[in-house]
């Protein structure tokens, strides 16, 4: 993912729960904190190898408490539910982006298998 965009600027909207990322490509991403809770890249979330993740649910109020940058290529974003390991890179939070809505299909589609609420 390193061929990603570098970011031009990250706002955090916290009454309307979304993180605003714009790309020096012109490309900008709203993303919903809930959609960056349940895509974490964190081993809560992802697991510790494939096919170990784990789906997350009860997360529709969820917020970001803090956004924190770590080194010139990622954000260490902490979660209001006490969520906070996971680091998104510049290339996480495009591809993030780049795939929102096919990713957000695919949660949908695993919490109504599941028998889960957001």
């Amino acid at each position: 993912m390193s061929n990603a965009p570098r970011p031009t600027g990250i706002t955090l909207h916290r009454a309307s729960h979304v993180l605003e990322v714009g790309y020096e490509s012109g490309e900008v991403f709203r993303l919903p904190c809930e959609y960056l809770r349940v895509n974490s890249p964190s081993a809560e979330v992802m697991g510790h190898g494939p096919g170990q993740r784990v789906l997350q649910y009860g997360k529709r109020d969820v917020n970001i408490n803090e956004v924190i940058p770590v080194g010139n290529y990622a954000v260490l974003l902490k979660f209001d539910d006490g969520h906070e390991t996971g680091i998104y890179s510049w290339g996480t939070l495009y591809e993030l982006g780049r795939h929102q809505a096919d990713n957000w299909r695919r949660y949908l589609a695993e919490l109504e298998a599941a028998g889960k609420a957001r």
